[in-house]
């Protein structure tokens, strides 16, 4: 069998070794003109026209940042989130949404874990999925993150599907929001009627999706759907507490929210509500995520490098009532920032703006008088501006609210190099 495996990333190579182990003759086309390529391949097709090259192979494997329109070799094209969704063995609890995707599927992972079961986190969290299948047993359970790219041409769905708040995003790589929220209707568009779509109480595109399908959509959140919420202290399902808040060890009205998604899919997987309370405290939150780096000289700075929206970086703005300074900036994703910077305004935060899209900040920070200083340089000079007008008793947040490839390898490397100008304060 001659296998192409498009795209050779994280997921890509994943699916070469894949492929490689079931014995088929494994070629790789990658749109880049020169890269590492492993010994054991049949060969390497490159460069701009690698894609059209690709019809005499028995088999296409799509890696998650192409396009399917990339591939107009009909049923040839297959990916490594279709061969898993159709060879596992075990339950899939498939997460996706906007923002809080890792999150949600950790704490849900956490809570399984504490009630004994084998858990696998897989997908957009950084394993690939593909490279699990392996060791998964039938009585095993998977929690999958799954991104709109993966989801993009999906032919099945999870078992559990959750489907977080959606907003405008990635639109440098879908035509348009619409295309973006058909690709992450593919969680709940092949579910039967048995399955379970857990969906956002608020959010109209989180609604719409988990309507799309033949499951039974329910919304978590709130007491009305039998799902878990939040009433004072607690969080709840029905009329029983199930464990205090302060269980959760994550700031943020939005992750009290995630938590709730992810409490009630583990419960829906059959989790046992004596394990989430010790599941919430064993979570101590994923890198770049809203999280706190340390506190100087009485300001607390915190990396939240992977808010790349705008909805995101509101979010971690209403985290706190502290006098908060943010960091809004880097490059664009077709976001629109009017949004953000009357948040600021509402909540009296002033703006650090960085990056190309700090140029249309600033601007807009100045026609609604909000305040901001300009930074054009790298994270040490953004850091070293906030140390100086920041005081005691405030909060600095890295919230960009754009990608970061502007000055970036990736929202990683932005955080980290936060994380290291914080530490070098």
């Amino acid at each position: 069998m001659k296998v192409a495996i498009a795209g050779y990333g994280i997921e890509g190579k994943a699916s070469f070794d894949y492929w490689c182990a079931k014995g088929a003759e494994v070629t790789i086309a990658d749109e880049r003109d020169s890269l590492s390529v492993p010994a054991e391949a049949a060969g390497a097709i490159l460069g701009a026209d690698a894609f059209a090259e690709l019809g005499d192979f028995d088999l296409i494997v799509r890696s998650p940042s192409i396009n399917p329109a990339k591939l107009p070799y009909g049923d040839k094209v297959w990916s490594a989130t279709n061969e898993f969704l159709k060879e596992c063995p075990a339950p899939i609890i498939g997460v996706t949404g906007t923002k809080g995707k890792g999150t949600t599927s950790s704490l849900t992972a956490a809570i399984l874990k504490e009630s004994g079961r084998t858990v696998h986190l897989v997908g957009n969290i950084g394993v690939p999925a593909i490279q699990e299948l392996a060791s998964i047993k039938k009585d095993d359970i998977v929690v999958y993150e799954m991104s709109s790219f993966q989801l993009w041409d999906a032919q099945k769905s999870p078992h559990i599907a959750i489907v977080l708040m959606l907003e405008p995003d990635h639109l440098d790589i879908h035509a348009s929001f619409e295309e973006y929220v058909e690709a992450k209707s593919q969680i709940v568009r092949h579910q039967s009627a048995e399955d379970v779509a857990l969906y956002h109480p608020t959010n109209q595109w989180s609604s719409e999706i988990a309507h799309s399908g033949a499951s039974q959509p329910v919304r978590y959140g709130v007491p009305d759907d039998g799902q878990v919420y939040v009433d004072g202290d607690a969080f709840y399902i029905e009329d029983t507490r199930i464990c205090p808040v302060d269980a959760l060890q994550l700031v943020g009205e939005h992750n009290r929210e995630n938590a709730c998604a992810a409490i009630s899919a583990a419960l829906a997987a059959g989790a046992e509500r004596s394990a989430v309370e010790a599941g919430l405290k064993s979570f101590h939150g994923l890198n770049h995520r809203l999280k706190f780096v340390r506190t100087v000289d009485g300001v607390s700075y915190y990396d939240d490098s992977i808010a790349t929206t705008p909805g995101s970086a509101i979010a971690a703005l209403r985290s706190f009532t502290a006098p908060r300074f943010i960091i809004l900036g880097g490059s664009s994703k077709g976001a629109v920032y009017d949004e953000i910077v009357a948040e600021c305004k509402a909540v009296n935060a002033t703006v650090i703006a960085i990056g190309q899209t700090g140029e249309t900040i600033a601007r807009l920070c100045s026609e609604q008088d909000v305040v901001c200083h300009r930074v054009t340089g790298l994270m040490d000079e953004v850091v070293e501006k906030a140390h100086e007008i920041a005081p005691e008793g405030s909060v600095v947040m890295l919230s960009p609210a754009s990608a970061s490839f502007d000055q970036y390898d990736n929202y990683g490397h932005r955080g980290d190099q936060f994380v290291n100008a914080v530490e070098a304060l």
